[in-house]
């Protein structure tokens, strides 16, 4: 074997992809870590600031990871998130009749099963909007990103409507706010080690790690971003695949808004998630999927989400403007984009 395929080969490997993520991973942290005043960037109180808002984005980026795999997209996840938001404000502010005929708050009435149904309605309303996404792009053959680019405002709309274009405060706090709440600097809750939220992360990259690399649906969703004719072509139920990925991405978002709705301390704004989906895609290219289709995984994704929140916060620390953070975060996922282009073309 001749040096230069060697090194063709090595590159094409997973785990040199992971890698080279992970050492960005570091030299952005480490960036940071220097330049950042007092060494404020890594005090465990920042630390774990920037898990918990990368659990956010991380969350329905597991959802975008499936989609762009399937050479799609979705920029309506931001406002998703918002519309889950919204819903379980929504719902902790239900009125019932009480004993004596005055109105009551439904969640003083069941302060666990109230909190428990807004879960199950946000999750409802999110993966159906994922579904009407779906099936908008494989009935109509419509090209995603005019799908979702169309959905994001009529979805960010409906939150708004919902919420009468207003903030909802919840009556009272409930499990679903404490979700996000601080552990390692919390003496009461740091037997936890992380915040719960952070937990039902850990437990949905399992789920949809072995979903990728282990499952029959797995294998479809890799075949139909590689090549969608041949796949169909062999068997695979391409449209299915394409209704079920958008149907699970509003799935994921709706989990991150359970954990958007904590960390904005327990309030329904209908404009939360403004600009989210910037960060979700970013987190996804960023972490090795090409928006050609047929690559990308959970863990470079995370690797993705974490390198993007630390831009964030990094940058606020260091006293940069937001239209300067923006403009860094879009000048990486065309930076993304043109690499993975460059080692396609090297590759072919």
């Amino acid at each position: 074997m001749s040096k230069a395929h060697f090194f063709k080969e090595l590159k094409s490997k997973a785990w040199f992809n992971i890698g080279a993520r992970f050492l960005a991973l570091i030299i952005v942290f480490l960036f940071f870590a220097i330049f950042v005043e007092d060494g404020k960037f890594y005090t465990l109180r920042n630390l774990e600031n920037i898990v918990r808002q990368s659990s956010v984005y991380a969350t329905a980026a597991l959802g975008m990871t499936f989609v762009i795999i399937t050479a799609g997209i979705d920029l309506s996840v931001g406002s998703i998130i918002a519309l889950a938001v919204v819903v379980v404000a929504w719902t902790l502010n239900i009125q019932i009749d009480g004993a004596n005929g005055e109105l009551v708050y439904l969640v003083h009435q069941y302060p666990f099963a109230t909190p428990l149904l807004a879960c199950l309605l946000a999750i409802a309303a999110s993966s159906l909007v994922g579904l009407l996404n779906g099936a908008l792009i494989v009935r109509l053959k419509i090209v995603p990103f005019i799908v979702t680019l169309g959905s994001m405002g009529i979805i960010r709309g409906l939150a708004k409507g919902i919420a009468s274009e207003r903030d909802i405060y919840p009556p009272e706090e409930t499990w679903i706010g404490g979700l996000m709440d601080p552990t390692l600097t919390n003496k009461a809750k740091s037997w936890m080690l992380l915040p719960a939220g952070v937990w039902i992360l850990i437990v949905c990259i399992a789920i949809a790690s072995f979903i990728l690399k282990y499952t029959r649906f797995g294998r479809h969703v890799y075949a139909v971003g590689s090549n969608e004719e041949t796949a169909r072509l062999c068997g695979v139920p391409v449209g299915r695949t394409k209704l079920i990925v958008y149907a699970l991405t509003g799935f994921f978002c709706a989990l991150a808004g359970f954990m958007q709705f904590s960390y904005i301390g327990g309030v329904g704004q209908p404009t939360t998630g403004i600009m989210y989906e910037l960060f979700v895609i970013a987190a996804v290219i960023i972490g090795g999927a090409s928006f050609s289709g047929g690559e990308g995984s959970i863990l470079g994704t995370i690797v993705g989400a974490l390198i993007i929140t630390i831009l964030y916060m990094g940058g606020q620390q260091m006293g940069w403007p937001k239209w300067v953070q923006e403009m860094v975060i879009g000048g990486i996922i065309i930076l993304a984009v043109a690499v993975d282009r460059l080692r396609h073309s090297k590759l072919a």
